[in-house]
């Protein structure tokens, strides 16, 4: 050959010949393009070299991202299609090999645009713009020489036929646009040619370093691949991300910026504004600009069957060489197969690069979207009225819903907006090339999928009301659950917990009935998903083969194929689309606007009891007290004086500066001055913060540590901090669950104190305190702190002693005012009242220290838990780095495993045989699935050979062909069937399996376990742990299996058809390994993130909503407003990069995937030669194709399932608690019916503990009780009373001695047994959502006449009686709908219903007032004359008449017998505790 020269070999005559003119050469006008391009490279390389040497001191990361000049995007975008237009002009080139001037300058051309463009980047980022003039005058030159190249075409005839014309003028095109973008930059930015250049400061984001979120600001490139996320996703391998890593949000994504762009689009439509509309101008742009990028990728998609076509079509057929021409037509290029390959991978990267962007833009749309919506419910909640609340017309259930499941499903619904619109085009599309492929029997094909769509519709619709009544139906059960969990202890002594364990294994049941429909549909919809394209391939091939009587080419029949795939996701997704669209309609429905405004006499709403008439005034800067009996509304008054109640006439007057005693005061809208109109208000049902006790009290306001120890030491607070972990900075979480009542109450008090307000409301602060810590709180906090400060008090208490202190009393009595004046008025005007009070105010209490207990549970709960976590297996261990957020940095290696061995666990709970059956089935499918396609390509490969005569070619191959084809589709579509059904019924028993491990592991655990195990630790796994077993796994290990498969099973079959791809299959394999393993790990950090931000947020909307009466009462609202904003940023700020890391790996497996198919191609193109059937390339490069859809869907899976596997390993770790022991050593059969039936208990010896680990609590007691005696117990907390009455149910540890009742030893008893046959009255009323009936009763085994009775003892029976429904009124959760007093009288009513000859009251007067108690002490003593009663004492003279007292001390019994005999013994513990009453 002879040389390659630069004009092509010296065979024309002239080559170099300038006769006519230099720019009449056609080398010369080439050699002239050259010049641009090497002069751009010759003064850019320096300044680059030099420029990275000082680049990389520039550490600070912001200002590297930042863009400086305009049209920054139109220059990336543009450069782009020129390298695009450059590798055409090499390529038409090449194809002429002999004319070295035909690619040479194109590909300088090429070098120096991407040249420019790295240039361009560097300068922009260092902000060097004088150095733009280079690209500047390189972009005229490159205009100026391909225009007189343009022109010399245009004068020699070559014209818009020829490809190379068509090239070049678009080079002039291009080159001119980037001209007029430099001139641009110049006149923005007047670096040169002006007297003052434009200084620049970089946007405000970017100047804090806090914001790490860079996707807004960074270039085009990185924006499209998401390169800025590298060193996140990498480093986290190392370390894991923290919140600290993800920084704060960028201004425009913040919610509070999003709420005002809502909340103006909503205010600024004149009529009925509307929220989609006010949605819509919010936020529309850029779900335009979404919908964009979708058509563009969806277009971009057909590219794939339509080069397979071309490459498949134009394999074996030699290109005509051309010599003299130079010019070819745009169509030959296209028939270039290894062109095609090229262009395939290019169309590929491209659709993918604008698929994801699509996805992102939509996202971020999402979460600005959802910022807004938290913001606005939260302000509807900060202003709904308490009625709406206690009412029950707004739970905290439901606005747990909206947080958490409503707002993301509007943002789940931005998210497939975009589909909406673009599926019907696609789909049209599709189906016009599938026609002009196979004619008609492609659009029978199509009509199957067509008609099956309306069917996948309805199991979609199906499938969203399954789901949600399997909510429906999981909420019931959780709620349950949570009361179970709440009286457990209460439960375990009444050996109740069979019979609730059971109410829940029934909802559990309907729940399952309904998760198996739930399945069943799921598995349905799997299935057609899976087996509508065979039966349209199926029915297309067949049809094809009848009507034309001939078989389609296999260029044709592969192109339809991919078609196929292609068809069938926008038609699934369009089922969920619709689907999702109505439930975003649907959570739209709740109302976000309108504020409340009520007016009328004091009411709840509805049948409880109003204040009617009330004419009070509240005396400045004195105490006043409010009194009465338990229900007459003291509480309410107060909420009805803070505005909390519907007022229906009347009006509550706040004064600004001067409360008169006469006049009340007007409460003006205008906040003059917040502190004046703020109240401090400690609520009767004490309410914390999940913070510090230190931030629970100061409640936002500055801290000073003068006032902050006195109100410390007022409330004596100091000894419980003293005992927590770390003091005063404990956190007090779960609505302050680790401490008992008493000390909430307390730091209530204290929140109360310690704010700055004129006006303090105590709600009733001393019920859950014993009588030194009333009378300290009283002298100190309430007399001397508050009225040192000439502040005014309310107080609603029960302790009558205190009146004497009061400078002002309100009596009331059934909804209204009795009595109001100072104690003297009462004691003149109404002798009988006062009268009535002294008797009360002398028997007046003696509580024993109910404080120490407290302190002493609190002792016992902290240094326990350390106790049991030292004892634990490291399993227990794993769960609380799970657990607890600040010790997760495990090391790298374990982050990195996946966790077979829970996996392993959670298939073996499903049984072995479905396990075995998925794998099968599954296998077996995809190896049908794959025969199918072989078979399609063996089929249309005969019609190739020519050399059979033509009957029996016709003839033979459709008969014999057809049927096999159908066997194959029909099989390939049961299998189908098979598979969907075995993954999802796999998840099903694998589910109740679990679930009914855990519930009754959980039950039947000791007492202990629910005191060393936070509730909400416990509550996690029923709900959400369970949900994610139920409904979670099952479908995500569908996804895997099938994706895992699939990918594998096209590598298979491509590597079948061209051996050589294995070579290059090694590189893309390593890459891939490393891309899913960095991901994983970085997705479950983030993931981890998401969810632990995303608690916080729930927390503070349930918080806020327990807490509105206080946080109002404060005047707290913007404080908290803020809070929830900064919650709401950040954990958008995790979603938002979890989303961006899902944009990496896709973008990254997309790329891989092309390179796949590009590899594929290659090969098969180079193997063509060696006698490789074209129908087998096409089968290749269809599946190759499909690869690049399951890469990413491989990893994602993969991620997910780890992150949920979590959960089951979580259950897991509960299930391996110690059950108590159930069975005893005596069968029931031996112990009599009525046992016990006289009540004589002996305790002999009798040692106790709580845990093996821990000390005794009773030491070697004895005590001997006569049937029908009434005992007393009583001693300072923490002598072991309480643990004396667990003792008697078998609730403790008893390791040493015995109690014998009735004769018989009671450890030996089966616990059911003893449990049911005994009665008790605990501390804390408990009572079940459910009917009064069910309450008092749940075993239904007594007549009403039993029922009525034991509330008429209990002084209830005229107040069910006025209730609607009697006997099965309706009682709310916890009882709330009664009032603490009234709850306790139940406990008693329920006490009486079991007619046990033993009665065990644990001081369960604590909470009720002097005239309840009064009651219920003639009640025992009568109602019980016959039973023995053991009264463990809380105020001493409740036992003054017992028969026997007790008194204990640190476990042992000090003194023991007839009370008056105790109290000749003037040095006596029992007689110092009576004289300490009186």
């Amino acid at each position: 050959m002879a040389g390659l020269s630069f004009c092509g070999n010296n065979v024309t005559k002239n080559a170099y010949s300038v006769d006519t003119g230099m720019l009449n050469n056609g080398c010369f006008v080439d050699a002239l393009n050259l010049v641009p391009h090497v002069f751009l490279l010759f003064i850019t390389f320096p300044i680059l070299f030099i420029g990275w040497g000082s680049q990389s001191s520039k550490v600070q990361i912001h200002h590297n991202t930042w863009l400086h000049f305009p049209g920054h995007n139109l220059r990336w975008i543009l450069t782009f299609t020129l390298l695009f237009v450059h590798v055409c002009e090499i390529a038409e080139g090449i194809m002429d090999t002999n004319h070295l001037h035909l690619f040479m300058p194109a590909f300088m051309g090429f070098i120096a645009a991407t040249t420019s463009v790295v240039y361009y980047h560097n300068i922009e980022t260092s902000n060097f713009p004088k150095l733009l003039l280079a690209l500047f005058i390189y972009w005229v030159l490159a205009f100026i020489t391909k225009s007189i190249k343009l022109w010399k075409f245009a004068e020699y005839g070559v014209g818009v036929l020829h490809l190379r014309f068509c090239i070049t003028a678009l080079l002039v095109v291009l080159y001119g646009l980037l001209m007029a973008v430099e001139i641009n930059v110049i006149r923005v930015r007047r670096y040169v040619f002006f007297a003052n250049p434009q200084k620049v400061k970089p946007p405000e984001d970017l100047q804090d370093l806090g914001v790490r979120f860079l996707q807004p600001f960074v270039n085009l490139l990185s924006k499209a691949t998401y390169w800025w996320m590298n060193p996140l996703i990498i480093g986290a391998h190392k370390r894991p991300i923290e919140l600290k890593k993800i920084g704060k949000l960028p201004i425009a994504m913040r919610a509070l910026t999003n709420y005002l762009k809502l909340k103006d689009a909503y205010e600024d439509q004149r009529k009925a504004p509307s929220i989609w509309r006010s949605m819509y101008r919010a936020f529309g742009r850029p779900i335009l600009l979404s919908s964009t990028f979708r058509y563009l990728a969806d277009l971009l998609g057909f590219a794939g069957p339509l080069c397979i076509y071309g490459i498949v079509e134009h394999l074996n057929k030699k290109p005509v060489p051309y010599f003299e021409v130079y010019f070819m037509s745009s169509n030959e290029l296209l028939q270039n197969t290894s062109v095609l390959a090229v262009l395939l991978f290019l169309a590929l990267v491209l659709q993918r690069t604008f698929l994801q962007a699509s996805y992102y833009v939509t996202i971020e749309t999402g979460i600005n979207l959802r910022g807004a919506l938290l913001a606005m419910i939260y302000n509807k909640i900060l202003r709904l009225s308490t009625s709406n609340m206690s009412m029950g017309e707004m739970t905290l259930g439901q606005i747990n819903n909206l947080v958490a499941i409503e707002t993301n499903q509007l943002m789940w619904f931005l998210f497939l907006c975009p589909n909406l619109w673009a599926m019907p085009v696609q789909i049209v599309m599709g189906v016009i090339l599938l026609y002009y492929l196979l004619g008609t029997s492609a659009l029978i094909g199509a009509s199957v999928i067509v008609l099956l769509a309306p069917v996948q519709y309805l199991i979609a619709t199906k499938l969203a009301d399954t789901q949600k009544s399997t909510l429906d139906q999981s909420t019931e059960r959780l709620k349950k659950t949570t009361e179970i969990l709440k009286g457990i202890k209460l439960l375990k002594l009444y050996a109740w917990e069979n019979i609730f364990c059971d109410s829940v294994e029934d909802t559990r049941g309907k729940e399952l009935t309904s998760l198996r429909t739930f399945a069943l549909y799921t598995s349905m919809s799997i299935f057609m998903n899976a087996a509508i394209p065979i039966a349209a391939v199926l029915v297309t091939f067949v049809s094809h083969a009848l009507i034309n009587k001939s078989k389609p080419s296999s260029s044709e029949a592969f192109a339809a194929l991919a078609l196929f795939h292609i068809l069938v996701t926008p038609l699934f997704l369009l089922s969920t689309v619709v689907r999702f669209a109505v439930k975003a309609m649907v959570s739209l429905l709740i109302p976000l606007f309108p504020v409340q405004v009520n007016s009328g006499f004091f009411t709840w709403g509805s049948n409880l009891s109003t204040l009617s008439d009330i004419n009070i005034c509240i005396p400045t800067g004195q105490l006043t007290m409010i009194v009465g009996q338990v229900g007459c509304g003291k509480s309410s008054l107060l909420l009805a004086m803070l505005g909390e109640m519907q007022t229906l006439s009347g009006k509550v007057y706040w004064s600004g500066l001067v409360l008169n005693k006469h006049q009340i005061c007007e409460r003006t809208s205008g906040p003059k001055d917040w502190n004046r109109y703020s109240v401090g208000y400690a609520t009767q049902k004490s309410w914390l913060l999940n913070a510090t006790v230190e931030d629970n009290i100061t409640f936002g306001s500055p801290f000073n540590k003068q006032r902050y120890k006195t109100v410390i030491d007022a409330c004596s607070l100091q000894p419980d901090v003293d005992l927590l972990p770390f003091g005063d900075q404990t956190e007090i979480g779960e609505r302050g669950i680790n401490l008992s009542g008493g000390q909430r109450q307390r730091i209530c008090v204290a929140r109360a104190l310690y704010q700055n307000t004129n006006i303090v409301f105590l709600d009733d602060p001393f019920s859950a305190l014993d009588i030194h810590l009333s009378d300290h709180l009283m002298q100190e906090g309430i007399l001397k702190f508050l009225q040192d400060d000439k502040r005014t008090v309310v107080l609603v208490t029960h302790k009558l002693q205190y009146l004497i202190h009061a400078d002002w009393i309100i009596a009331m009595k059934d909804g209204s005012v009795l009595r109001e004046g100072t104690l003297k008025d009462i004691q003149t005007h109404d002798v009988e009242l006062y009268e009535h009070w002294k008797t009360l105010m002398n028997r007046q209490d003696q509580e024993l220290e109910k404080t120490a207990l407290e302190r002493k549970t609190l002792r016992r709960a902290f240094y326990s838990r350390e106790a049991k976590n030292q004892v634990d297996d490291d399993e227990e261990e794993e769960e609380e780095e799970e657990e607890d957020d600040d010790n997760m940095s495990t090391t790298t290696s374990r982050r990195s495993k996946i966790p077979w061995r829970v996996c392993w666990q959670y298939l073996s709970s499903g049984g072995f045989l479905m396990v075995f059956l998925m794998v099968f089935s599954k296998l077996l499918k995809h190896s049908v699935m794959v025969a199918i396609d072989y078979w399609l390509a063996e089929w249309t490969a005969k019609g190739l050979l020519k050399s059979c005569c033509l009957t029996e070619c016709a003839g033979l191959p459709d008969s014999y062909y057809v049927p096999v084809f159908i066997i194959l589709c029909g099989a390939g579509i049961a299998l189908c069937l098979i598979t969907s059904l075995t993954v999802e019924f796999l998840g099903l028993s694998a589910a109740t399996n679990l679930h009914h491990n855990l519930l009754n592991k959980i039950i039947h655990a000791p007492i202990r376990f629910f005191d060393v195990t936070p509730l909400g630790q416990i509550l996690n796994r029923f709900s959400a742990d369970t949900n994610i077993i139920d409904q979670h796994i099952p479908p995500t290990l569908e996804s895997l299996t099938r994706s895992t498969l699939l990918c594998l099973s096209a590598i298979g079959v491509i590597a079948f058809v061209t051996p050589s791809f294995l070579i290059a299959l090694i590189p893309l394999a390593v890459s891939f390994y490393f891309i899913q393993k960095y991901f994983r790990v970085a997705s479950k950090d983030l993931q981890d993130l998401d969810d632990s931000t995303q608690l916080p947020l729930l927390c503070h909307f349930s918080e806020t909503a327990e807490g509105l009466t206080t946080i109002r009462a404060f005047r707290h609202e913007s404080r908290f407003k803020q809070k929830m904003l900064e919650l709401t940023d950040t954990n958008n700020t995790a979603y938002l990069f979890l989303s961006a890391a899902n944009r990496w790996l896709e973008v990254r497996t997309d790329y891989l995937g092309a390179v796949i198919v590009l590899t594929a191609a290659v090969a098969s193109i180079w193997s063509s030669g060696k006698n490789l059937p074209s129908s087998m390339v096409g089968l290749g490069l269809t599946y190759a194709l499909t690869v690049t859809n399951y890469l990413n869907w491989v990893v994602r899976n993969l991620a997910d399932l780890e992150v949920q596997m979590a959960a089951v390993k979580k259950v897991n770790s509960f299930l391996s608690t110690e059950s108590e022991n159930y069975e005893g050593s005596l069968d029931t059969s031996q112990v009599p019916e009525d046992w016990p039936q006289h009540g004589e208990i002996k305790i002999q010896d009798l040692c106790v503990r709580y845990d093996p680990l821990l000390k005794p609590v009773l030491k070697h007691v004895n005590v001997y009780i006569n049937p029908g005696q009434k005992v007393g117990i009583c001693g300072r907390t923490g002598s072991g009373k309480s643990s004396l009455s667990l003792a008697f149910f078998n609730m403790v540890d008893v390791f040493e001695g015995q109690i014998i009742i009735d004769g018989i030893d009671i450890c030996k008893l089966p616990l059911q047994t003893l449990r049911s046959r005994l009665s008790i009255i605990l501390q804390d009323p408990v009572l079940f959502s459910g009917s009064i009936r069910f309450n008092l009763d749940p075993e239904r085994t007594c007549t009403d006449d039993r029922l009525w009775e034991a509330l008429e003892i209990a002084q209830l029976k005229n107040m069910v009686k006025a209730l609607s429904g009697g006997l099965d009124a309706v009682v709310t959760e916890g009882g709330e709908n009664f009032s603490v007093g009234q709850r306790q009288l139940f406990c008693l009513a329920r006490a009486f219903v079991r007619k046990s000859s033993i009665l065990i009251m644990d001081e369960a007067t604590a909470s009720i007032d002097m005239a309840t108690e009064n009651v219920l002490q003639k009640v025992v003593m009568t109602a019980f004359a016959d039973r023995t009663v053991v009264t463990i004492a809380h105020r001493v003279h409740t036992i003054l008449e017992a028969d026997l007292v007790i008194v204990m001390k640190r476990g042992n019994i000090l003194e023991i017998d007839k009370p008056e005999t105790l109290l000749e013994n003037e040095d006596g513990m029992f007689a110092s505790f009576v004289r300490a009453d009186m």
